[in-house]
């Protein structure tokens, strides 16, 4: 099923606009409206040519892009040849990084938050700043595009009308209780685990859950060497490639 469009009334319009407002108008709820936006701005999870026309103009216009990594950033902004200046910010970061990010809002100017992948402030350190910027009266704007798991999911063959999501599993504490409670779960649950305990991960959740419960394993998702594997808690690590696994892996376990 479709997502849906935000239309309200039955009509038959989509209700999607050909050319999008890249500003917006918005109820007057900010009582300084000269500071600048905050725009949470999805980028590709792997392929360059997803970056959407919306993101790539607001990359282009904003006086600031707030990025995890500015090595990484650079390989997308140079291939779109935008030129911007970058500030770093990341799961490391302090609070005088964010207050920093404030104060260039708070100055006027426009700010980009994007990640090394996908959808900034989910399953990374995103909704610190977020958080700082409502709480200083800013506006904050999605920008909406590409992200791991929905990408994932809407491909795994699981339903998909309810799920449960986990972004990255603990290593160590609570790791077990997470595990267990997958057993009593009726909805899809997807996470993200790391090549190295792809396989160990595997093996706790054979001690709970039943042999018969459906997974499939996303692999290096819109990449050259994406990869689909489907089956059966029982039969999927023989469906693994052989020897270390390698890559970004996204888990899916529907236990219906």
């Amino acid at each position: 099923m479709a997502e849906p469009d935000g239309g309200s009334d039955g009509s038959s319009d989509s209700g999607l606009h050909l050319e999008p407002q890249y500003e917006p108008q918005y109820e007057p709820q900010y009582e300084n409206m000269k500071q600048g936006k905050l725009y949470i701005t999805a980028t590709p999870i792997g392929n360059l040519a997803d970056l959407t026309f919306r993101a790539k103009k607001i990359l282009e216009t904003v006086d600031l892009i707030a990025c995890e990594d500015t090595r990484h950033s650079k390989i997308l902004l140079n291939h779109y040849g935008i030129q911007k200046p970058l500030l770093s910010f990341h799961s490391h970061s302090g609070r005088t990084k964010v207050d920093k990010i404030i104060q260039h809002l708070k100055n006027g100017d426009d700010v980009a938050l994007i990640s090394d992948a996908g959808t900034p402030g989910i399953s990374d350190p995103g909704y610190v700043l977020i958080q700082a910027a409502l709480e200083n009266g800013i506006e904050v704007i999605p920008i909406p595009g590409p992200s791991a798991v929905l990408t994932a999911l809407c491909a795994s063959g699981l339903p998909t009308d309810k799920f449960l999501y986990l972004g990255f599993l603990p290593v160590k504490k609570g790791r077990q209780t997470l595990f267990k409670s997958m057993a009593d779960s009726k909805y899809t649950v997807v996470f993200y685990e790391s090549p190295h305990r792809l396989l160990k991960t595997i093996c706790e959740l054979k001690k709970v859950l039943k042999p018969d419960t459906k997974v499939t394993i996303a692999k290096e998702l819109t990449k050259i060497y994406e990869t689909f594997f489907r089956g059966t808690l029982n039969d999927i690590e023989k469906k693994l490639p052989v020897g270390k696994p390698k890559g970004e892996y996204v888990v899916m376990v529907h236990n219906g």
